[in-house]
């Protein structure tokens, strides 16, 4: 598979990486089989970035990553995992700790889980609004210096908290939410981004599926948060997305291509500094990710898919806000 470096303080790693949130939690029931055979697909398709998260099933992502990485070398793959979430034993969200104390005592269960020594790249999960972010990264970069971790990433932060987190270490990638229906990063993150050499590692490719070319309003009644707290997925925001999906389907047919693989390979062109990550929790999901690899989008393509999925064509892309109001990256 072809390789790209994620930034310029970042790893080299793969074109494609594989999100596992799914295979523990928030997506509804996950067959445990199926999610190792998949990540071990992954690996031996010439994926190495794996994409967690400690609080992904209460520490369940991460145990499994173990299992599934047992007997393969350990710099085979390149670990990222977002920390500092706060949940209860009823999974209900509870704000953020990223001071850094928590910081070391989150890494020491994360190191212990996954069986490793260290973490390739390791992020806090959103800003936690009453810890600046400089003692944040001030605490992951003493981590780097004892080697319990290679690199320093963010997630879900704004362009001034880039800056203000480059200033005290580099920072390698950017984990952000970018697909077709949502550029929203394209305003000031992104140019800020590649002025920082920061790269970006894409979630939500597919719109958390929306976009992927299987949904239908048939699912609406799945025990998953889409469903529950995903404007894009409710009522007449969702059928007005179905449709577009039907526009983009025809798109791709014509490229000789799923919907799913035509919405990854638009993101993949938009830069070798941004890496998809496909949240495939079977094989045969993350089979149709990879041919996404083999579609390569003319300017003419681009332009067709612009003209068909202007930058604002989704229909109830953000969330509530009082839901989002901690989302730094809401703001810019």
């Amino acid at each position: 598979m072809e390789s790209t470096q994620l930034g310029r303080a970042g790893p080299g790693t793969s074109r494609l990486g594989l999100g596992c949130m799914g295979m523990s939690d928030l997506y509804g029931p996950a067959d445990r089989a199926e999610s190792i055979a998949t990540i071990h697909a992954a690996l031996d398709a010439g994926i190495t970035l794996l994409d967690t998260g400690d609080f992904y099933g209460m520490g369940h992502n991460e145990m499994l990553i173990r299992e599934a990485l047992g007997g393969r070398p350990r710099d085979s793959v390149q670990i990222s995992v977002k920390f500092g979430a706060l949940r209860g034993p009823d999974g209900a969200w509870s704000g953020y700790d990223c001071r850094p104390q928590a910081v070391r005592n989150f890494l020491a269960y994360s190191l212990k889980r996954l069986g490793t020594d260290y973490i390739d790249i390791y992020r806090p999960a959103r800003l936690d609004p009453v810890v600046p972010i400089e003692d944040t990264v001030g605490a992951i970069a003493d981590l780097v210096k004892a080697g319990y971790v290679r690199h320093i990433g963010l997630s879900e932060v704004g362009a001034d908290t880039l800056r203000r987190a480059s200033s005290v270490h580099p920072i390698s990638d950017l984990q952000i939410e970018y697909s077709m229906i949502s550029r929203g990063i394209e305003r000031a993150i992104l140019p800020v981004a590649r002025e920082l050499g920061i790269g970006i590692t894409a979630y939500g490719v597919l719109s958390r599926g929306l976009i992927s070319g299987h949904w239908s309003k048939d699912r609406q009644g799945e025990k998953d948060f889409r469903g529950m707290a995903s404007p894009r997925f409710q009522g007449q925001n969702l059928d007005a997305n179905l449709a577009l999906v039907e526009r983009l389907r025809t798109l791709a047919q014509e490229r000789g291509a799923s919907v799913a693989q035509l919405a990854i390979a638009w993101v993949a062109a938009q830069g070798a500094d941004i890496v998809p990550l496909v949240g495939a929790r079977r094989r045969d999901r993350l089979q149709e990710a990879l041919g996404a690899l083999s579609v390569e989008l003319r300017p003419e393509d681009l332009a067709s898919l612009e003209a068909v999925v202007p930058p604002d064509a989704a229909a109830g892309q953000r969330y509530n806000p009082a839901q989002m109001a901690h989302l730094d990256s809401e703001l810019g």
